[in-house]
């Protein structure tokens, strides 16, 4: 069974940063795909980032430049760097695990953790 938890969340000004962390086991990490989702209230789910078991990573068009997804092998866990906070960016953040297809692609994210609230305030 995947289990995620994710921590780092908070309350910051506009133009402030976070750093949010998702703990899972070692095989998780090393079975499973990784991301980040977020949802705002009265909106859907939407994609931030993910990493596939390579290690290669993406982040969605709107977030890159002032969002990374980050691996510590070590811990293991998973990190999404925040900066340059938005009004916009306030959301709760979601840690999710999909099944990986070959060692660069992912399937549809389906685990999900409890979620970490990021609220940005001008």
């Amino acid at each position: 069974q995947v289990q995620l938890a994710e921590s780092g969340g908070g309350s910051v000004q506009a133009g402030g940063a976070l750093r949010l962390s998702c703990e899972a086991s070692r095989e998780t990490f090393s079975r499973y795909c990784m991301g980040w989702y977020r949802q705002a209230p009265g909106k859907e789910r939407e994609w931030v980032a993910g990493q596939s078991t390579s290690g290669s990573s993406t982040v969605a068009d709107t977030m890159r430049g002032r969002f990374a997804i980050s691996q510590d092998s070590a811990k293991p866990t998973l990190y999404l760097q925040l900066n340059n906070l938005k009004p916009e960016d306030t959301a709760m953040y979601f840690c999710a695990a999909a099944n990986a297809v070959g060692p660069r692609h992912c399937a549809k994210y389906e685990w999900f953790g409890q979620g970490t609230q990021v609220t940005v305030s001008s």
